[in-house]
């Protein structure tokens, strides 16, 4: 009898277990998706950008300010009116954000640990001597962002031609930099370390230029595409 009781239990257990595990099966891979999806965005939410995409992002402020470069070039060259200002502003910015900011960090976090792992030396060195060109270059343009200048044909012609050196230097450093320099960062580092400056890179950004400084710039750069009349994407869309 005992016996009978036991056997007759034991598949009651079962029966049930099986049903309940039918039904609640489902509710609960749903519950365990969604939690894990909840975790992942807010995980993504504080997530911080990684080095390379903070260097690269600023790549694309820098090709901005090339464009205002560019516009102010071609008007030196046509005699056409020169937003003087608008240039000024514009050398100001490759000045603080570019050189003194985005290349210290190449200089300071990046160049040194390409030599000390013996990687790619020679592009740090030529990356390093076009840095220090810039900075000359952008003296140059800093100081002849005059008024007077395009009145000046002699004035005007050293402009265009500080102007002309700086795009022909800056496009192909930058373009060495994002495919060559960049991606083999992440081979000479720890995921750690890579992390970490990371964080760090952010941390030098916010003391800077304050929080969120990278939109702030972006915004400048904006205001200044708007006053020169290039800030539109679709009138660089051929007809």
């Amino acid at each position: 009898m005992n016996q009978k009781i036991f056997v007759a239990r034991r598949d009651f257990l079962v029966r049930t277990g099986a049903a309940s595990a039918a039904i609640f099966t489902p509710q609960v891979l749903f519950s365990m998706s969604a939690l894990a999806q909840d975790k992942s965005e807010k995980k993504g939410e504080g997530e911080e950008i990684s080095p390379a995409e903070d260097l690269m992002r600023e790549h694309g402020a820098l090709n901005r300010l090339l464009l205002i470069y560019d516009e102010e070039l071609r008007r030196i060259e046509r005699k056409q009116d020169v937003e003087i200002d608008v240039l000024g502003k514009a050398a100001d910015i490759i000045r603080h954000f570019v050189e003194d900011y985005h290349e210290k960090l190449e200089e300071d976090y990046l160049f040194p640990r390409f030599r000390k792992a013996g990687k790619l030396v020679p592009l740090v060195d030529t990356l390093l001597k076009q840095h220090q060109a810039g900075r000359q270059l952008t003296e140059q343009i800093r100081a002849l962002a005059v008024s007077a200048t395009p009145k000046d044909e002699s004035k005007a012609r050293e402009l265009a031609a500080a102007l002309r050196s700086f795009l022909r230097m800056y496009r192909p450093h930058e373009a060495r930099e994002d495919t060559v320099l960049f991606p083999a960062f992440r081979t000479i580092v720890s995921p750690h370390e890579y992390d970490a400056l990371g964080d760090q890179f952010e941390k030098k950004e916010d003391e800077l230029f304050g929080e969120g400084g990278f939109f702030k710039v972006v915004d400048q750069i904006a205001d200044l595409e708007k006053k020169l009349g290039i800030y539109e994407l679709s009138q660089f869309t051929p007809q």
